[in-house]
């Protein structure tokens, strides 16, 4: 067969139905989960995907448009990437527990564990610890796997039993133990990084390192080539414990205040969820926005606003901890597709091909 061949579109009867069990397994999944949140009572809400902002992270690329107003003045505005903006309003609001499946939109990204258009699951607790997030998530896993009868999380070859006792690791424990690197020896106690350390024990290891890297260009290449591939083999892991500038819009830890209250969730080596002890204070979730643009404009010629909206809501939003899950992601593991497209009813057309 020549490998050139294009491929059958997914709406071919034949290629519809070898996606179908996973589509239906989807279908199971995310009744099972509204079912668990409103047994938790959790009030399930429904944001705008038209943002003002569509987040300000610095390796976040968004969708851009513009409205009309009724005069024929354009505004421009973006597809969000996450309803994170909306769901704290709503916290601000007075809403307490709240979860929301929202379709999120993210340009640059393709693949068999990406795509442009996704189901994001997020969930806010306030007045709960984030160690709250854990818990739920937990039993969320064990739960995709019951409903669809898998019993087991599967990837590439991979499995994570979700009923087994996670393990939990602090991002420093996981640079010690995966890549031999004394991470927080390159961040201060006001939290700022010293590249040039992290730069050194990245060549003392045998790591690329280029001229023009910053901190968080080597951070992201040693957790992305000696940390994740490590990650949620057997049971799930709780990556803990990130340096605050890798935790935009999480709160400090009370234990270290050069790691912040932010945890990612890996299975198969596949990240899963990433949840926080939520920021409150507006200004200094200004100065971190600004540094987060600052970076984007040097990496990518481009920033995005501030939702002047949003910051004025953390006046009143209550202490809280909230999580955005990888809805495909999870029916994925769960169902044990191989790409993402395979559990999504209708794919984004692909271009540029």
């Amino acid at each position: 067969m020549n490998s050139s061949a294009k491929a059958s579109p997914w709406w071919t009867p034949s290629v519809h139905a070898d996606r179908r069990p996973f589509l239906i397994g989807r279908n199971a999944i995310q009744a099972a989960l509204r079912g668990f949140f409103a047994r938790e009572d959790f009030i399930e809400v429904d944001t705008a995907v038209l943002q003002v902002s569509p987040g300000n992270e610095a390796h976040l690329h968004a969708f851009a448009t513009e409205a009309l107003t009724t005069d024929g003045q354009k505004a421009p505005f973006y597809l969000h990437t996450s309803p994170e903006f909306a769901c704290k309003k709503l916290l601000a609001a007075g809403e307490e527990r709240i979860s929301c499946f929202a379709h999120v939109y993210r340009n640059r990204e393709r693949g068999p564990l990406h795509h442009p258009e996704f189901t994001m699951l997020e969930w806010y607790r306030a007045g709960e610890s984030y160690e709250s997030l854990m818990m739920d998530c937990v039993r969320i896993l064990a739960l995709a796997t019951e409903t669809v009868k898998t019993g087991k999380l599967a990837y590439r070859g991979a499995e994570s039993d979700p009923f087994a006792g996670p393990e939990r690791i602090s991002v420093a424990e996981a640079f010690e133990r995966h890549a031999g690197i004394d991470l927080l020896a390159s961040v201060a106690a006001d939290g700022s990084t010293d590249r040039d350390h992290l730069a050194a024990e990245m060549k003392r290891v045998g790591m690329r390192v280029a001229d023009d890297d910053g901190w968080a260009d080597l951070f992201s290449r040693v957790l992305v080539e000696k940390i994740e591939p490590c990650l949620g083999f057997g049971r799930i892991t709780i990556l803990d414990e990130y340096p605050i500038s890798e935790a935009a819009l999480a709160r400090p830890s009370a234990r270290d205040p050069r790691v912040a209250e932010r945890f990612e969730l890996y299975a198969c080596g596949v990240e899963l969820a990433n949840g926080f002890g939520e920021l409150t204070n507006a200004a200094e979730q200004r100065r971190r926005f600004e540094i987060e643009m600052t970076e984007k404009a040097r990496v990518y010629g481009e920033t995005y606003p501030i939702d002047e909206d949003f910051l004025a809501a953390l006046s009143l939003m209550p202490e809280a901890s909230g999580i955005a899950l990888g809805f495909d992601r999870l029916v994925m593991l769960a169902t044990g597709a191989s790409r993402i497209d395979q559990v999504l009813w209708a794919p984004v057309a692909e271009v540029g091909r």
